[in-house]
């Protein structure tokens, strides 16, 4: 990866979430960036794909205003269509490779890991940062991975050289042990939208982390 690419993930990555938080994704990013967010995801497992998709073109618009990267989660076709900055894939979407011949080498792509087997597996990929979890309970999905906790954060950080972000149930709380299990960045949902004040949270996040 670039430096430039480095440059573009710091350690507080942002992922937007309409049913927990009751905001449009746009409104969402502007809170997070006012809050010194700088990577952001969107993510929206229950809207259409037309729904989705204005979403992102909205949300496209606030981020080139405040000057924030913007990654779509899943949906290459949206990422590619808006001139999102990258897309973020887990074990049962396009595989990483297709997606990088699709956004080329520009764009940055992340990639889901819930164990040692398959954060070593994706070290060999053409992604720019490998995110492994869940690190604690998360109610963010209901399906989802076992937690895998701050071990396997150290092991997956002895083991890969990509950027490595954790996700998962993390709060302000467990944010700087995450880090000094060897995360480059924490991936944040709850830990942010549940906040009474988002922007607030996010500056409380950047301060303690950056």
């Amino acid at each position: 990866m670039t430096t430039d690419k480095l440059d573009m993930i710091p350690r507080v990555y942002a992922i937007t979430d309409r049913e927990m938080t009751g905001l449009p994704h746009a409104e969402q990013v502007r809170r997070l960036a006012a809050g010194g967010i700088r990577l952001i995801q969107l993510r929206d497992k229950t809207a259409s794909p037309r729904e989705f998709y204005r979403a992102a073109q909205q949300a496209m618009r606030v981020a080139r205003e405040v000057g924030v990267n913007l990654i779509i989660n899943d949906r290459v076709d949206i990422a590619l269509s808006v001139d999102a900055d990258g897309v973020h894939v887990g074990q049962d979407d396009l595989p990483p490779e297709k997606v990088r011949a699709l956004v080329g080498d520009g764009k940055i792509v992340g990639f889901s890991t819930h164990s040692i087997e398959q954060a070593i597996a994706a070290d060999s990929l053409p992604v720019d940062y490998i995110a492994i979890g869940p690190i604690f309970p998360t109610m963010t999905k209901r399906d989802h991975e076992p937690v895998v906790g701050l071990d396997l954060v150290r092991q997956v950080r002895h083991t890969i050289g990509r950027p490595l972000v954790a996700i998962g149930g993390i709060s302000l709380e467990t944010a700087a042990k995450v880090v000094q299990a060897g995360a480059d960045t924490v991936a944040v949902i709850t830990g942010l939208l549940k906040a009474e004040d988002i922007t607030q949270q996010a500056r409380a996040f950047c301060d303690l982390l950056q």
